[in-house]
């Protein structure tokens, strides 16, 4: 069974139609990453996914139920979901917020158990914020914040983990450790992961399957090497690229051409 199905997914925003059929299934352990350009349909359809946007036509199946019947506390024990842009007005520590992820987990005025400690514990220390988990989330950088927000997804100790841009804000530094993290927990602890990408060279260098969206359609999906063809990226980004392999991963590398550098070839 698969653990997530979309199926001919239609939905957008007033009469504006933005997902005109979108059908994909991710499996248990996969690795998918969404890409494609602005305006494509890629937070729409993470906004679908993850309830804050109703379908118009199509379903979205969840272990084979219907992700909008599923209660959110219990959906909350299986996926995490980790936005671009999450508005935080209180002003929780820094280990308070990551504590928020554990909620699922407990019954009501139930106080957090020793378990429940060592796996803050844990998602703090995996995403390298220990050494502020006392100051408060308003006073973070927004790399810092980034940090925290994926702390607290891996305190739900979630079998799927979707993200949005999660190396937004974030150094090339910081880009590589948490991505090489989600890969790690994805091969070993069997999280699976469903992440929204605008940089193409991270996509291809993560992801083991790519969707390629273009004017709210699947232009391509595949592996990156098939997906990440500068036939493929010119005719969905409107402009000229160069697709190198990268010599340690073997994966596809984009190299932009500017304008300038066209005219004097």
């Amino acid at each position: 069974m698969d653990l997530l199905r979309v199926d001919d997914l239609i939905c957008g925003y007033g009469d504006a139609k933005v997902l005109k059929g979108v059908s994909f299934s991710v499996k248990r352990g996969d690795f998918l990453g969404i890409v494609g350009p602005n305006g494509a349909g890629k937070t729409t359809l993470f906004r679908a996914i993850t309830r804050i946007l109703k379908p118009w036509k199509g379903e979205i199946l969840y272990c084979g139920k219907d992700l909008n019947r599923i209660s959110r506390r219990d959906l909350a024990r299986e996926v995490a979901v980790l936005p671009q842009i999450l508005e935080i007005s209180f002003s929780f520590s820094v280990e308070q917020f990551i504590s928020m992820g554990r909620f699922p987990h407990l019954k009501k005025f139930q106080r957090q158990s020793r378990y429940d400690l060592e796996v803050i514990e844990k998602a703090m220390a995996l995403c390298d914020v220990l050494a502020f988990r006392e100051r408060r989330i308003s006073e973070l950088s927004g790399g810092e914040r980034q940090r925290a927000i994926l702390a607290q997804g891996f305190a739900q100790e979630p079998r799927l983990l979707l993200l949005d841009e999660p190396t937004a804000h974030l150094d090339i530094g910081h880009q590589v450790e948490i991505l090489d993290l989600i890969r790690r927990l994805n091969r070993e602890g069997d999280l699976t992961v469903i992440m929204v990408l605008h940089d193409l060279n991270l996509a291809s260098e993560y992801c083991d399957r790519l969707i390629l969206l273009k004017e709210g359609r699947i232009f391509k999906e595949g592996d990156p090497k098939e997906v990440l063809t500068f036939e493929n990226i010119e005719k969905v980004y409107n402009t000229v690229v160069i697709v190198k392999e990268n010599p340690i991963s073997l994966k596809p590398y984009i190299l932009l051409v500017s304008e300038e550098e066209l005219k004097t070839k």
